[in-house]
């Protein structure tokens, strides 16, 4: 009995530690943001469609690939939302199967549509 039960918490933790809970979006103004300096390795892509296999929008990620913009996000890449041009947001705006709909919205006013998974941000 007490092996089951070791063996059922330590997949509860190993479940929880590979998640990829980056982000948050605040509930009353729909804000993402990713917050800096987080004690995990990780790396999310917002893509172009609500599937894997579309373009990749934006990305934030612990790597070394943010610097150069590697994979050519037309929305940049970014280690937190902190890093990204004074005056711009990411609003969340509603579920879209396994994706979280999201609109970055540039100082200027320009509105980009993109899709995050929704495993890698919270709603609080």
């Amino acid at each position: 009995m007490i092996k089951i039960l070791s063996l059922l918490a330590l997949v509860l933790i190993t479940s929880h530690s590979f998640s990829q809970v980056i982000g948050r979006v605040n509930k009353k103004t729909k804000e993402f943001t990713v917050a800096a300096n987080q004690k995990i390795d990780y790396r999310v892509f917002g893509y172009q469609l609500g599937d894997t296999t579309s373009r990749k929008m934006i990305l934030f990620s612990t790597h070394d690939d943010v610097k150069e913009n590697y994979n050519k996000c037309p929305l940049g890449s970014y280690f937190d939302t902190d890093k990204m041009t004074q005056g711009d947001k990411i609003i969340y705006l509603g579920p879209y199967g396994p994706f979280g709909k999201m609109q970055y919205v540039t100082w200027d006013g320009k509105k980009t549509i993109f899709f995050m998974k929704k495993t890698a941000f919270e709603i609080k």
